[in-house]
């Protein structure tokens, strides 16, 4: 079966809704660096996981998935990487980066779950979110807690 019909098929939004497979083909590690190119731009917010938003598989792959929710970020692609050894191996290439978890925003690799809890962390993260269109429930938060 094509990997990345399989692939798009078990692509998550926030956990919950799946995707429509995608017609398209991994016949060769150029075309896979194409329809990976594709992939993480389909959407605002794509990660590469182990396990899904719901079930996550790795305390990586959880932190990933909860600065997310802390941010009020409920619909993105996910991919379960455990699933499918040539997207992990793949994407893994494709960003030029070693390890999964890996987020990518707007088709640019953002970085792991490292890159990710820094950006939490010093407040890049809100205004990342924002160049996409995204609003931080964290900002809500701050604006709750001035009122009080």
């Amino acid at each position: 079966m094509n990997n990345l019909m399989k692939l798009s098929g078990r692509c998550l939004l926030s956990g919950a809704r799946l995707l429509r497979p995608t017609v398209a083909r991994l016949l060769s590690a150029e075309a896979g660096q194409t329809d990976l190119s594709q992939l993480v731009k389909k959407d605002k917010v794509v990660v590469f996981i182990k396990g899904t938003p719901a079930q996550p598989m790795c305390g990586f792959s959880n932190a990933v998935v909860q600065i997310l929710r802390m941010h009020g970020v409920d619909e993105y692609a996910s991919y379960n990487v455990l699933e499918d050894q040539e997207l992990r191996q793949g994407v893994k290439s494709f960003s030029n980066w070693p390890t999964i978890p890996q987020v990518f925003f707007n088709g640019e690799f953002v970085g792991g779950c490292d890159i990710l809890l820094q950006m939490h962390q010093n407040g890049d993260l809100v205004e990342e979110l924002q160049k996409l269109g995204i609003r931080s429930a964290l900002l809500d938060e701050q604006a709750d807690e001035k009122k009080k």
